[in-house]
């Protein structure tokens, strides 16, 4: 990995006129934009199906694409709908996704837009579908799902899906799936490569779990015995009661990880790099019993360690695009960090997280200090779980911002203003980490109301959006000189 950076935004976040960020004309705009700031990557999060609470990291299958990330302007444009049909769901803000009005709107637009496929058409969707059977799987469940009025599978009394909703479904994903390759296409030749996302774990009530019920811990009446989560942390005091169901990974090795080598090289062929979402997991994870209130309840468990990872490298490796550049593998290794994750990671190769959030919290021999990276490590101001650069610096006691300030050389009594910013984003820059990411918000310099994720929060969460308007006022000529003076610009 050469010296780099790149910028954190999921696609939900993406303006537009629809209610959510899409795979439309703005997609390509916001790649224009990563290139006039001299930046090598853009970073997003997960791109499956979203939970009912928007999340995208409990999904109801870990292969299937969002539906509301297609864009229904270039359904018109093909023919498939109409522009009064497109305007007649069109967005009333542009600051935030609006979760209430898709729900209402969006699925019966694909729906119908699925219905006018001309039947060579259908052919061409079909067969693609029929060419991925974790796809298919996924079409075939989401349509049950509906058949059996959207009730979690252990409750499904219907067998059979509606022909109409399971070709629905197989449109979704198809136009998904092609429409994401030219946006991906039209950033790989900008010299931009992407990095996806892949949780750890899926939700019970997932195609993942229904199709592969041996793969997890399950009882014999298919219940989860124990669940996901972790332990009391910086995020929250009673640790986070995920929920997810767990893997039976002694199963999962039998068949040399065979469901979980299929996710990666799926993802490989989506995005150009991926982070695997709470990597300490592999080493250890935390086991809750089922009917915990908290996950305070939960043990440690040994993961799959090495022989996992050294199975995904394998993966890794035969998904090379044959230009000598290799999919960037990131671990995310944040959170309650032995020294046997950090064994781990070092044996995995792999580029570990540091977070400058994480560098001010009174431990002088944190690795999040920035004169404690190293090389090969992916430096972030912040994730989508943290605060904005500037919510961050606002919310700090005056002790520790006054000497984080001071570490990043920023010594003005004035903290609040651009020169706060220049300071942080620039010891980031210097660093000697190859790759340094930086969130939209911290692009644009905004503060706590603009933040993606609060951790342990139900509601609230997944829905910022920026504006043209924001990214058009965005200094990209500055980033750009940074990214030059530093060794960072992709040319």
């Amino acid at each position: 990995m050469k010296r780099a950076s790149g910028v954190l935004m999921h696609v939900s976040s993406l303006y537009g006129s629809d209610s959510i960020g899409c795979f439309g004309k703005e997609a390509k705009e916001f790649i224009d934009y990563l290139e006039k700031g001299g930046f090598s990557y853009w970073q997003v999060l997960p791109f499956c199906i979203a939970d009912d609470c928007n999340s995208p990291y409990k999904s109801f299958s870990a292969f299937g694409g969002n539906p509301y990330f297609i864009d229904i302007r270039t359904l018109a444009e093909r023919g498939y709908l109409t522009h009064t049909e497109v305007s007649a769901v069109g967005e009333e803000s542009p600051y935030a996704c609006e979760y209430h009005w898709l729900s209402k709107t969006r699925m019966d637009l694909l729906r119908l837009a699925a219905s006018r496929v001309p039947v060579a058409a259908r052919r061409v969707v079909t067969d693609y579908i029929n060419e991925n059977p974790h796809l298919s799987k996924c079409c075939e469940f989401m349509a049950l799902r509906t058949a059996n009025g959207d009730r979690p599978w252990t409750e499904w009394t219907v067998n059979e899906p509606d022909p109409d909703e399971l070709f629905a479904w197989q449109f979704i994903q198809y136009e998904f799936h092609r429409q994401w390759a030219e946006i991906r296409a039209y950033a790989n030749a900008k010299g931009i490569r992407i990095i996806g996302d892949i949780p750890i774990y899926v939700a019970y009530d997932s195609c993942d779990v229904w199709a592969n019920r041996e793969q997890f811990d399950l009882d014999e009446n298919n219940n989860p015995r124990h669940v996901a989560g972790c332990p009391p942390d910086y995020f929250a005091e009673d640790g986070q009661l995920w929920g997810n169901p767990l893997y039976d990974w002694n199963r999962m090795k039998q068949d040399g990880y065979a469901w979980w080598s299929d996710r990666m090289r799926h993802m490989l062929t989506l995005f150009d790099g991926v982070r695997i979402d709470h990597f300490r997991g592999l080493e250890s994870y935390w086991s809750i019993p089922a009917e915990a209130k908290t996950a305070k309840e939960g043990q440690w468990e040994q993961g799959p360690g090495l022989a996992f990872i050294e199975k995904m490298k394998q993966v890794a490796a035969e998904a090379s695009d044959g230009t000598g550049f290799e999919p960037l593998i990131i671990a995310e290794d944040l959170g309650d960090i032995t020294d046997e994750v950090k064994q781990l990671v070092e044996d995995s190769g792999f580029p570990g997280m540091r977070v400058l959030q994480f560098a001010f919290m009174g431990d002088p021999d944190t690795p999040h200090l920035p004169h404690h990276y190293i090389p090969n490590c992916v430096a972030y101001t912040g994730t989508h779980d943290n605060n904005t650069l500037l919510g961050y610096v606002w919310e700090m006691d005056e002790e520790n911002r006054r000497q984080a300030l001071e570490y990043c050389g920023f010594t003005a009594k004035d903290w609040n203003c651009h020169g706060t910013y220049d300071a942080m984003i620039r010891t980031m820059m210097v660093s000697v980490a190859d790759l340094v990411i930086l969130p939209i918000q911290d692009v644009c310099h905004f503060g706590a109301d603009t933040r993606m994720n609060v951790p342990g929060k139900a509601q609230g969460n997944w829905a910022y959006r920026v504006t043209k308007n924001q990214l058009d006022a965005v200094d990209w000529d500055t980033y750009r000189k940074w990214n030059t003076m530093y060794g960072r610009n992709k040319e």
